[in-house]
């Protein structure tokens, strides 16, 4: 697997300026074009997996969990989580949303916003975490102003942060912000050494990921009382499933103590998902079939029941709704009731009443789900299993 590369601030600045600059007749026309790219793609991958699948003989992933009489049907929202862009400081092979600092279109107007923050009014006390995503969701102009109406609302808000974003020249107080308004951090860090880490995500992204773990730590994160909540993710690099959540938390916190002072909360075990650039390097390399037989021999049953899917909403940056982030970057739709696919009339942020008048839908699955049913599961909160 190729490694992400960390892109000069310079070169972050400039795409982002050049974002705020766009006339709304440019950027509908580059949108367009986008549009007409993710279809093109969105057919190919579709068959790429469809045909790793085939050349394995394996079931389709509805008909195996037929198998153990579930059956994925929406509950109640708890979680809304926000895709508030694909701007970001990296790019990343394994990142299944393709970010990155010349993605600055695709991402979340003040209007769009608005009106994630009346939805969740409109839904009510179900909803009880916002969990904010990118992209880099930092480098969004309305993040901060995202947060904290979610924050005055009582709600329980995330941000996946990568950490090298704080070292970006406009992110300076992101830090003190996160903290002074409760935000629970959710942060990159796929190992504990430099070598490792620098492997999968580039050239110093280990030195700056450190610093921003110890600037964190300096305004509470990860200090016992302080209820300031940092997690670290922890993903494979390549194609294999993680190891036990609870063993690679033990190493982690003893090796992060004990060479750079470092605490945090939890270590979250993600399994890397078959989905767009990560499979696009599986297909390249020739090991997507064997990846999907893996992800498939590991089927656990015991999983269904903790599916994510089952009661988040992924929202995306123009305010289309999903099942979850990986089906949104596969632009499969929310489904409805009785239906196995996603309808014509897509569910979005202004067609729907509350988000609760969704439950009951039919989950829209596909041959990646098994990436979140192999082994202990996995979830944007880690294990499930």
């Amino acid at each position: 697997m190729r490694a992400c590369v960390v892109m000069p601030r310079a070169f972050g600045r400039r795409f982002a300026a050049s974002a705020a600059q766009l006339d709304p007749l440019k950027r509908e026309h580059i949108l367009e074009r986008l549009r007409k790219r993710e279809e093109r793609l969105k057919e190919r991958r579709g068959n790429v997996l469809t045909s790793a699948m085939a050349e394995k003989g394996l079931i389709g992933f509805d008909a195996r969990v037929a198998q153990d009489g579930h059956r994925l049907r929406r509950q109640e929202t708890s979680t809304v989580q926000v895709n508030i862009g694909l701007l970001c400081n990296q790019v990343c092979t394994h990142c299944h949303v393709e970010a990155g600092p010349s993605r600055v279109v695709e991402n979340m107007d003040r209007a769009t916003v608005d009106r994630v923050i009346a939805l969740i009014d409109a839904t009510g006390k179900s909803v009880q975490t916002v969990d904010i995503t990118g992209g880099a969701p930092e480098m969004n102009k309305n993040f901060r102003y995202l947060v904290q109406e979610v924050r005055s609302r009582g709600i329980k808000v995330i941000d996946r942060c990568n950490l090298t974003v704080l070292h970006e020249k406009d992110q300076d107080g992101t830090a003190e912000f996160l903290a002074e308004n409760g935000v629970e951090v959710v942060a990159s860090m796929p190992c504990y050494s430099a070598d490792n880490v620098d492997a999968q995500r580039g050239d110093g992204v280990f030195d700056k990921s450190i610093s921003s773990l110890q600037k964190l730590n300096s305004v509470g994160y990860g200090i016992e009382g302080s209820g300031l909540n940092i997690h670290l993710v922890y993903n494979p690099g390549g194609p294999f499933l993680p190891g036990p959540q609870k063993e690679l938390e033990a190493a982690y916190k003893v090796k992060l103590m004990e060479v750079f002072g470092i605490s945090f909360n939890s270590l979250f075990c993600i399994t890397n998902l078959p989905v767009k650039r990560f499979a696009d390097d599986l297909k390249k390399e020739g090991k997507l079939s064997d990846y999907m037989k893996l992800l498939v021999d590991a089927y656990n049953p015991a999983t269904v029941e903790g599916l994510m899917c089952l009661n988040h909403v992924s929202v995306r940056w123009d305010g289309v709704l999903f099942d979850c982030d990986f089906n949104q970057q596969l632009d499969m739709s929310i489904g409805v009731e009785g239906a196995a696919e996603a309808p014509t009339d897509r569910p979005t942020l202004w067609n729907v009443e509350t988000l609760n008048s969704l439950r009951g839908a039919t989950v829209v699955t596909g041959p990646h789900c098994y990436g979140c049913t192999a082994g202990s599961g996995s979830s944007c909160g880690g294990e499930v299993a």
